[in-house]
């Protein structure tokens, strides 16, 4: 089980909480990406399970412990991960299951490129 890494775009970051769903924590820390057509298919191969959100293949990464973020220069990175940031993830994949496929645990993310923001947003 040896770390891999991963490149995509943030959808939903859960990294300074705990994911909620249906009113209750998960007790873990997660991370969804939009990832290229080629890394889908070699996480497919490995048995994970990728989802298709409008043509777009996203995989969530989830971890129980904190999860190290830092920005593209290397230094710590503080607050959730802006939606449509460019990342580069660091994950280990585990034991594959019959039904939900191999699952992948979230170690680190570097932020590569935070999103640009535009002239409406902050003429609201």
């Amino acid at each position: 089980m040896s770390s891999q890494v991963i490149e995509g775009t943030v959808n939903f970051s859960n990294v300074t909480q705990h994911d909620v769903y249906n009113g209750q924590s998960t007790g873990a820390y997660s991370l969804t990406i939009t990832m290229s057509e080629e890394d889908a298919t070699a996480l497919s191969a490995d048995g994970v399970k990728i989802k298709d959100y409008d043509g777009a293949k996203q995989r969530k990464f989830k971890s129980k412990y904190d999860i190290m973020r830092v920005d593209a220069d290397g230094n710590r990175f503080e607050g959730e991960i802006p939606y449509n940031s460019k990342v580069r993830l660091k994950y280990k994949s585990g034991p594959a299951h019959p039904v939900h496929g191999t699952p992948t645990y979230l170690e680190a993310v570097k932020v590569l490129e935070l999103p640009e923001m535009s002239e409406e947003a902050v003429d609201f």
